[in-house]
């Protein structure tokens, strides 16, 4: 609901007072899901990036409305596939990993349900900005 009916064409914008673009804040979200996701199906899928570099991207805007999809896509396959790990009959919500340094599947899960919750309320602000001012491009 957060990203329906945003004007793509604004997504590069970063309003009076935003320190980001809403497309910078809709890939950071999906980067940080996606390293969460990996890192919580084991050892063997995750590749560790550098903070704070690899989690954000490098221009303010995407190059096209279907960067923009295809990024949104991204975002709620990945929430799907977090879902089925959780409901994974052999996977326990309080073991910690063993790959980890005691993290485990809820503490996971809470993360990527705070971060997302964060993130998608400033790109709902972001979208109310959007139409009262005409911001800046950066």
């Amino acid at each position: 609901d957060a990203v329906r009916d945003f004007p793509v064409e604004r997504a590069g914008i970063r309003p009076a007072g935003s320190p980001h673009s809403a497309w910078e804040l809709l890939e950071h979200l999906r980067i940080a899901q996606h390293d969460i996701l990996c890192f919580s199906m084991g050892p063997e899928k995750y590749v560790e990036l550098k903070w704070p570099d690899d989690y954000w991207p490098s221009s303010a805007g995407p190059s096209s409305a279907a960067e923009w999809g295809k990024s949104v896509a991204a975002v709620r396959r990945d929430l799907d596939s977090f879902i089925r790990l959780l409901r994974a009959s052999e996977r326990d919500l309080f073991e910690p990993f063993s790959w980890g340094t005691g993290q485990t599947l809820l503490r996971e899960a809470l993360l990527i349900a705070d971060h997302n919750a964060y993130h998608l309320g400033q790109l709902v602000l972001i979208h109310r900005m959007l139409g009262k001012t005409a911001g800046r491009k950066n």
